[in-house]
């Protein structure tokens, strides 16, 4: 199984999700199919 490899726009679009504090961590992980420690990363980065 190959690493899927995610846009920065598409990481940018997640992180900003994640920092607005609408949803949990794990919502916004499920409706882009990522895991929830990568949601996590990309919000520090952020």
């Amino acid at each position: 199984m190959q690493r899927k490899k995610h846009s920065a726009e598409f990481k940018a679009k997640v992180a900003l999700e994640a920092l607005k504090g609408d949803k949990t961590i794990n919502e916004i992980a499920g409706e882009h199919q990522v895991h929830p420690n990568q949601v996590s990363n990309w919000k520090k980065e952020a």
